[in-house]
């Protein structure tokens, strides 16, 4: 979630996922899927730079995880997992 602020000072979070897009008329509209649409006090360059703070974050939190070892998750085998006698196959 982003933190965000309206023009009143009133401050909220939005999901960037959910954003269809962002314009500057010369306030910044926040423009969602379902077409809500917020008018907030950030410029459309920092809302930008909100969002890829935000994924960044989430890459680094990703890369903290600790690696699970053995099979990889999968919906169908792979290929030599077929003849594996650990499968019960």
């Amino acid at each position: 979630m982003i933190v965000v602020t309206r023009l009143n000072g009133t401050r909220f979070a939005v999901n960037p996922d959910i954003l269809e897009r962002i314009h500057e008329s010369p306030d910044t509209h926040l423009v969602t899927l379902d077409g809500a649409a917020y008018v907030v006090r950030e410029s459309l360059v920092e809302v930008v730079e909100l969002i890829a703070e935000y994924r960044a974050s989430v890459l680094r939190r990703a890369q903290d995880l600790p690696r699970v070892t053995g099979y990889p998750l999968s919906l169908v085998p792979q290929a030599n997992e077929q003849n594996d006698p650990r499968n019960g196959r």
